[in-house]
């Protein structure tokens, strides 16, 4: 019998065999177009900034409308799947974000590029929940690896969209967004053909029973809520901090050190690259020596380098971005799989929780950032973001449920 029909939290020891990673590479790159497409948003800020004459405070307003349509049906999207779960939803999200990238493209003010970015914001809320269960289901219990693949898909389009916009957008103008449409086309071919994996899996396993995890069993159900508050403080120290660092660090650079717009979008995407190589290395690490220890060194193992960033001069402001999104992004697939460990049989809920706490508080550290940019400086706000990272601190007090495995 095919190991991909027993249930994804399955006590049993599995094999890299069981792994199917063409099943992984195919999400991963669906997550790949996914965020690249997204983060044309806030790659084409300085343009719309330019073009409408919008303050601060309406750049945050736009990253936050965006966020929190990301962000709020997540969880509701993800409790549904865990129940009734629908293959061919994530092509179906995909169409959101294709529409959403021509109305953006044609949008001719504010309001509209609100209702634009809403769009993306749907389909981003239906993709992440569904292929983060996806994964877990190709990953022949090497939870860690499969959940580094996909998110590391995810922090690579994150990097390309602001070259991208660097590339394309900015130099021929706000209607050239929509020659991003292949790229969701494409996405939704990809996804159809793993809806149909999904769904070949799903009619093999529906009689197969959700066991929960050793950790889980122990834990009583304080200590899980309260690893949950930890993991979501967590989050909210990261995700404030990439928040400030992906939405204003063109600004920063542009304003301190005079960068042009095409210059502090190639540092943006060296930041957002370092990202992506580093999720490679979280999810495996995390397998290997516990997920704790991965979520601790590398919040808090970010702190120096980004204390160090706003007094450091141009190149070595670049040099030091680069370290922190090396560092600090190996820690979100770490949380999200120590956290559907806690809770086995919920991958779809607590994915969606958690993907969109990254949305969510994202959006609110963008408008926060933005309105204390607009009364202070932009270097002031990076002064300030660089203690974010301190709270990695608090990991500590984060059960060690590996070792009860």
């Amino acid at each position: 019998m095919d190991t991909l029909t027993k249930p994804i939290s399955a006590p049993r020891r599995r094999t890299t065999a069981d792994t199917v990673y063409p099943i992984l590479l195919l999400v991963s790159v669906t997550h790949l177009l996914n965020d690249m497409m997204q983060s044309v948003i806030p790659a084409v800020y300085p343009l719309l900034k330019a073009k409408f004459g919008f303050s601060f405070a309406q750049i945050g307003l736009i990253t936050l409308v965006f966020q929190m349509t990301s962000s709020i049906l997540q969880p509701f999207v993800g409790r549904y799947a865990d129940r009734h779960p629908r293959p061919y939803s994530l092509a179906a999200g995909m169409c959101f974000t294709l529409a959403g990238l021509f109305a953006l493209a044609l949008a001719p003010g504010f309001a509209p590029i609100l209702l634009a970015v809403a769009l993306i914001g749907w389909g981003s809320s239906i993709f992440h929940p569904e292929s983060s269960r996806v994964a877990q289901l190709a990953s022949g219990g090497r939870k860690g690896l499969a959940q580094s693949i996909f998110q590391v898909g995810g922090n690579a389009g994150s990097a390309f969209g602001p070259l991208l916009a660097a590339l394309v957008v900015i130099p021929y103008g706000q209607t050239s967004i929509m020659w991003f449409a292949p790229a969701a086309l494409l996405a939704i071919g990809i996804l159809l053909r793993i809806g149909n994996w999904y769904k070949r899996q799903l009619t093999a396993a529906t009689a197969a029973p959700v066991t929960a995890t050793t950790a889980a069993a122990e834990l009583p159900r304080r200590k899980i809520r309260r690893a949950l508050l930890i993991l979501t403080m967590l989050v909210f120290s990261k995700y404030f901090y990439i928040a400030c660092m992906t939405n204003y660090f063109t600004f920063f650079l542009m304003d301190k050190f005079a960068f042009s717009v095409q210059d502090a979008q190639y540092s943006l995407f060296a930041f957002l690259a370092a990202s992506a190589a580093g999720t490679v290395i979280g999810g495996p690490l995390g397998d290997r020596i516990g997920r704790k220890y991965v979520i601790w060194g590398s919040i808090l193992g970010a702190a120096p380098f980004a204390l160090m960033l706003p007094y450091a001069g141009s190149g070595g402001a670049v040099a030091l971005a680069i370290l922190v999104g090396l560092i600090i992004s190996s820690a979100f697939s770490a949380i999200v799989v120590y956290a559907t460990d806690l809770m086995p049989g919920r991958v779809g809920m607590i994915a969606g929780l958690f993907f969109g706490l990254m949305f969510g508080l994202g959006g609110l550290g963008s408008a926060f950032f933005g309105w204390l940019a607009d009364r202070t400086s932009i270097e002031f706000i990076f002064r300030v973001s660089a203690l974010l990272p301190l709270m990695g601190i608090i990991t500590g007090f984060l059960p060690d449920v590996e070792r009860k495995r």
